[in-house]
């Protein structure tokens, strides 16, 4: 769908530089390649051997292994792009990637920012602000306060009016901190408390708000893309309802549960959002989807971890589509030209014990990737590496396509089975004992579903 153009003369962008570390480094660079780009990789001093920093053209240390030092030092960044001449920067996720002010200096600089515009960041960055703008671009909400509530006996109103169970959520962060869930009035201002002092201790906003707690959804959420000048398409829903302590550990596209009916009529409200609000780049609105309704939660100014599996199912390579709008250029894809063929999950393997999650860096002793039809492995691991224990436990992504999900999942048994890292611990075994699980493969789950057979416990019907 997306023309291949390796080495376009009229590309502006001519040196890359990648603001990011592992398997997402890696995927921005072998992106870049193919386009004829340079790409420039910095590092900490505990990535020095990383692959990235092996493959790309240039290479430029930027700190020690804290990542405050490093890959969240700005200056260093700049400074390493204006070194190495480097013309664009691509933050991946994480790290910088949402960071508006970096985003700006970047501008600031005369380099080319790969990523949205910073206004549009910095309002969907916060939860309050980006709850407002979704209302007004007509995208559905969970019944909740208009803002933030400081006040106990507001809350308490609006509680009554929505009905209980509600949930409080800071309006800064993510991961689940700052979050509570108040099932009646006597606990209600207590909670607002602890969640307030929760989100100023790890975000430094106390700031929170008051949502309608719905009792068990799924997390469907879908890929937008924007040339920034009025135009936006959907590249269709990802199910990620997987999650433990709300960290997602397995993605799948389409979801189970999405007919094509509802896929093209919030996809073209989503996708009309964004062309309202002139969005340039790759961006994900999350919903929480119960009972046949969708309820946006957040919006994600960036690529996104399980970004693969929908490059799968329409074959737009998305990296691409980044840095081609990035340099200027429209859209290469219409909504019209998007075909959904399919189905694709992912799965998220970690460096960790795989059932009582503690971190497990170290050397890899041996290493390999699984192979064949329809099998994909973004990683940055070869035998001989040492795992640092600096940063996020995510060492591999596995993605694999089938024609069906039933095809899928017997694909993605078979390929579980042929990865081999050793020297660590990994979570290989617990995506194997997921993948013969009654309840997956029925593909009737939710968001809680996996917490509680972590547990032991029956989910809730």
């Amino acid at each position: 769908m997306i023309a291949e153009e390796p080495g376009h003369p009229l590309m502006a962008i001519k040196r890359l530089l990648i603001a990011n570390r592992g398997e997402i480094a890696l995927r921005i660079h072998r992106a870049a390649r193919e386009m004829g780009i340079e790409t420039v990789a910095v590092h900490s001093t505990a990535d020095a051997d990383a692959m990235h920093v092996r493959l790309a053209d240039h290479a430029v240390c930027i700190g020690p292994p804290a990542a405050k030092d490093s890959y969240l030092n700005i200056a260093a960044i700049i400074s390493a792009a204006e070194i190495t001449q480097a013309d664009a920067i691509h933050p991946g996720y994480g790290f910088l990637s949402e960071n508006a002010k970096f985003a700006e200096i970047v501008e600031a600089h005369g380099i080319t920012w790969i990523g949205p515009k910073p206004e549009h960041i910095r309002t969907m960055g916060d939860k309050v602000e980006a709850k407002r703008t979704a209302g007004k671009l007509g995208l559905p909400l969970v019944p909740g306060s208009d803002g933030a509530i400081e006040d106990p006996e507001v809350a308490a109103r609006i509680a009554e009016e929505i009905g209980y169970p509600v949930i409080i959520k800071a309006a800064s962060g993510g991961g689940g901190r700052g979050m509570k869930v108040c099932n009646g009035p006597d606990e209600l201002e207590r909670l607002m408390q602890q969640a307030g002092n929760e989100a100023k201790a790890a975000f430094g906003d106390a700031t929170v708000y008051l949502e309608k707690y719905l009792g068990n959804p799924r997390h469907i959420e879908f890929q937008i893309f924007g040339d920034g000048n009025g135009k936006a398409i959907h590249l269709g829903e990802r199910d990620c309802s997987l999650q433990r302590r709300h960290q997602k550990v397995l993605e799948e596209a389409p979801s189970p549960v999405i007919s094509s009916e509802e896929r093209e009529r919030m996809g073209g409200i989503v996708s009309k959002a964004m062309a309202d609000m002139g969005y340039r780049g790759a961006g994900t609105i999350e919903f929480l989807w119960e009972n046949g309704e969708f309820y946006f939660i957040e919006m994600n100014t960036r690529l996104q971890v399980e970004h693969p599996v929908t490059e799968a199912i329409t074959g737009v390579d998305l990296v691409r589509e980044q840095i081609r709008i990035a340099d200027g250029r429209p859209l290469s894809v219409t909504q019209d030209e998007i075909e959904f063929k399919g189905h694709a999950i992912e799965c998220r393997i970690n460096a960790e014990d795989p059932f009582n999650f503690t971190p497990s860096p170290g050397l890899v002793t041996t290493y390999h990737a699984s192979g064949g039809m329809h099998v994909r492995v973004d990683s940055g691991l070869y035998a001989g590496y040492r795992i640092p224990p600096y940063y996020d436990s995510m060492i591999a992504k596995l993605i694999v396509y089938g024609r069906t999900r039933e095809g899928c999942i017997m694909r993605l048994k078979r390929a579980l089975e042929e990865m081999v890292i050793e020297g660590v611990k990994t979570s290989i075994p617990l995506h194997q004992r997921l993948l013969e699980d009654p309840v997956f493969l029925n593909g009737d789950y939710s968001i809680k579903y996996l917490e509680q057979w972590l547990a032991g416990e029956t989910p809730a019907e």
